[in-house]
């Protein structure tokens, strides 16, 4: 009767005993073997293999957590706008091998020129003179000193532009939209705003024309009215580079050995490295920055 309890890990709590005093007898042990249902292993048994096999434990983090509030879901299909930028991101890294340089900017001279200036040029002119122009004005300078980064692929050809079509990047409810500036090195300052506020206007109206969309030969993006300090902006194809400005924030900087506050800006520029060397991307980022830093230059045309 021992021998079968052991052999058969049994629980003798777990039978009863018709024997004196309610002892076991090997019949009591024959007749539960054959009342215990197939493939069933008493709770010490069962516990002691759970022990011996580790393996096959469920780790404490993957054990069910007990949830408790609704937990609802939407599902919201893409508008034809957003599908559009995601098919055109989705192209542009797939099919250019993009890179980002970096570079910082002081600001300094160009708030002095605006806080000069802004009030008689906004009632010369009928628009107030932002940062953008001047982003505009110094990219195009830049890009006439390399003008590889206003160019395009085009199969085994690359492309050059001998016009600036400057994409300007406008954020809107609906996505992210990049309205054309076409012959932007003939426009002045005055143009510049006005065109760029125009469109600012349409995009949030939702009535850009396509054709105010296509085209381009180089594209800037503001990342820094959303607060954003640093970013590598994505190259709108089939364009072989665009600039990133970001936010404004004043620092200690070391000007002429003594330490002053200045406004700085990060710049980026992310390009098409098949065409675009590091070294070229890196010099034009500092033609840019040159040029913001001195912006007379830019009004003499230097």
């Amino acid at each position: 009767m021992r021998r079968l309890v052991e052999e058969n890990h049994l629980d003798p709590a777990a039978i009863h005993g018709s024997g004196r005093d309610g002892r076991l007898t090997k019949a009591d042990v024959v007749d539960y073997l054959g009342r215990k249902p197939a493939g069933a292993v008493p709770a010490p048994a069962a516990a002691a293999a759970a022990a011996a096999s580790p393996a096959v434990r469920t780790p404490a983090s993957r054990q069910p957590v007990p949830v408790s509030g609704a937990r609802a879901e939407q599902r919201v299909p893409m508008t034809r706008l957003r599908a559009r930028i995601a098919q055109r991101l989705l192209e542009a890294q797939s099919t250019q091998a993009l890179l980002t340089t970096f570079n910082e900017v002081d600001l300094t001279a160009i708030q002095e020129l605006r806080a000069r200036y802004k009030e008689r040029f906004e009632k010369e002119h009928g628009v107030k003179l932002g940062f953008m122009s001047f982003f505009v004005k110094a990219s195009i300078a830049a890009l006439k000193k390399f003008p590889v980064l206003n160019a395009s692929v085009d199969g085994n050809d690359i492309l050059y532009h001998e016009y600036y079509d400057i994409g300007v990047a406008v954020s809107t409810d609906r996505g992210l939209v990049v309205p054309i500036v076409r012959d932007a090195d003939g426009k002045g300052f005055a143009a510049l705003e006005r065109e760029i506020a125009d469109y600012a206007r349409k995009a949030r109206e939702g009535s850009l024309a396509i054709e105010d969309l296509t085209g381009g030969t180089f594209t800037i993006t503001n990342g820094g009215i959303f607060g954003s300090l640093m970013s590598t902006p994505i190259v709108n194809a089939p364009q072989s580079a665009i600039l990133g400005m970001h936010k404004v924030q004043e620092r200690p900087m070391v000007v002429n050995g003594q330490i002053a506050v200045r406004p700085m800006m990060y710049l980026a520029v992310t390009y098409d490295h098949r065409i675009i060397d590091g070294r070229e991307a890196v010099q034009f980022l500092v033609a840019i920055k040159e040029a913001l830093e001195d912006p007379g230059r830019m009004l003499l045309g230097i």
